[in-house]
């Protein structure tokens, strides 16, 4: 097909891998840079600019790079390429989103023609996985160089080896990929020639635009449209796999927030079935700890139940919530819940905490961003100064638990409210050091079970990924790996 155009909620602020950490950016760059290995829509992880890789040390991870692969300016992958995109995870002037997942790499080198040598300097299990994600992101060193600060801006753009390059960006308005006629794997080689990105925040325009067909599909449709969406003759929602889970993130540990029995006494006093109930037309389960099931695939089934039992769990009692949280002496303290009209959704899960924040004796004031600006919630902590409360819906980006955790552990970054166990971050490190499958399940459960008592963030519920597909197309395969899978290149005219 020609074209077709896709809808986001959000502009990006950047589309350089080393900040793409949020839906809109990375279902672009999806489609326009590649790592060395790829998350696939059944979450499992393969080869991709990698052709192969060996672990001969716990510490030593060894990539041979795919010979005959051409970045879009035409010019040649090689083994110089990577070394420079991984080590910019190291570098702190680059002050990248991903730099903790590269925690314990000693050191990236060049290790032969087509051949690049990570080492660590302690084992970590998961260092491999990541890069499937964007710190696995390869460019070309002599465009990183060249672009310098406007890397991935609507000035400089990328330069990368996917199935589709980028175009332009118009800031406000759109941006737009071109189909890469020069791209090395013919199962991912792109349908269309052209994917138009546009920008529409508001959530009605952007169920307005499918239901016209001024748009052909997007990811994250409004939960306020599924029922009407499931019955519009403009095309289809689809519903998929998902590692997602709608939270509360704690931004002030300093405020009354800072008692866990305070946390507590809030997640007992949030209607959680009533969220689900109104804010997704029933499309989801409350959340009984902060990641999803299926993240536990590598753990027997028989073992994942012992290791999940008797975990700390806070069904819907208000009155007990209140009683908890007297006894911890509140009495009419103010927090601040930061939001964003994003869809119905979000503002229903808003007005259930505020309510729940009352309900308990605090005193609630909800603060409304923009998009854009809620954005940079998760990027600058000076954009999160003053706020004890925000939503997000976290997503995993690899198929193992400890992404969540370990996001959660004293100096992540994303640690947002800056959190502190002892215990907690014992148990991460223990799963980090392990590359047995069952030792490295048994350390997640427990960093798990003291994260569900301590709450640092509170735990909504879960929801399937959504995608809606105009009557022009079709080829999505839905599901989350679409913030790193080239799922715009399997998009194609309805026959």
């Amino acid at each position: 097909m020609d074209s077709f155009t896709w809808s986001l909620f959000a502009e990006p602020t950047s589309i350089d891998y080393a900040y793409a950490f949020d839906y809109p950016p990375n279902q672009i760059l999806a489609n326009v840079c590649e790592s060395l290995l790829r998350w696939n829509p059944d979450l499992t992880t393969s080869p991709n600019l990698a052709a192969s890789y060996a672990n001969p040390t716990p510490t030593t991870w060894v990539y041979k790079i795919r010979p005959g692969v051409r970045f879009h300016d035409g010019t040649v992958l090689t083994a110089d390429d990577v070394v420079a995109s991984l080590r910019r995870n190291l570098d702190p002037a680059t002050a990248g989103v991903w730099a903790y997942p590269f925690r314990n790499v000693r050191s990236v080198a060049k290790s032969g023609p087509l051949e690049v040598t990570v080492t660590l300097a302690k084992p970590d299990s998961t260092f491999n996985k990541y890069l499937a994600a964007s710190p696995g992101t390869v460019e070309s060193a002599a465009t990183l160089a060249k672009a310098g600060k406007d890397y991935g801006s609507p000035k400089g753009g990328v330069n990368c080896t996917g199935p589709f390059s980028f175009s332009s960006w118009t800031p406000g308005q759109s941006l737009v990929l071109k189909r890469f006629d020069g791209y090395w794997n013919p199962k991912l080689k792109a349908k269309a020639r052209q994917a138009k990105f546009v920008f529409l925040g508001d959530p009605t325009t952007r169920v307005n635009a499918f239901q016209s067909g001024e748009v052909d599909g997007g990811w994250m449709v409004p939960p306020g449209a599924y029922a009407q969406l499931r019955s519009s003759q403009a095309g289809t929602l689809y519903f998929g796999r998902n590692t997602t889970v709608a939270d509360e993130v704690v931004s002030n540990l300093k405020g009354p927030l800072g008692d866990a029995k305070v946390r507590q006494a809030l997640l007992m006093a949030i209607d959680r079935k009533g969220i689900i109930k109104a804010g997704v037309g029933g499309a989801g389960e409350v959340a009984d700890s902060l990641v999803t099931e299926n993240l536990w695939h590598d753990v027997p089934a028989a073992t994942r139940k012992g290791l999940l039992k008797d975990l700390p769990s806070y069904p819907y009692d208000p009155a007990k919530a209140k009683k908890l949280a007297a006894k911890t002496g509140v009495n009419g303290q103010q927090i601040v819940i930061a939001t964003s009209p994003l869809d119905s959704q979000t503002t229903i899960i808003t007005q259930a905490v505020a309510q729940a924040a009352t309900a308990i004796g605090l005193k609630p004031r909800i603060d409304t961003l923009s998009a854009e600006k809620y954005s940079t919630l998760f990027t600058d902590p000076a954009a999160r100064k003053g706020i004890d409360l925000f939503l997000t819906f976290w997503y995993t980006s690899i198929t193992d638990p400890l992404d969540m955790y370990g996001s959660l552990r004293t100096g992540a970054f994303t640690n947002y409210g800056g959190w502190s166990d002892p215990r907690f971050d014992a148990a991460v490190d223990r799963a980090v050091g392990t590359y047995d499958p069952a030792a490295h399940a048994a350390a997640s459960a427990a960093a798990q079970q003291i994260a569900m008592k301590e709450l640092p963030w509170l735990p909504l519920y879960t929801q399937p990924v959504s995608v809606f597909l105009g009557k022009r197309i079709t080829g999505v395969q839905p599901s989350i790996a679409y913030l790193y899978y080239p799922w715009a290149a399997e998009i194609g005219a309805k026959g």
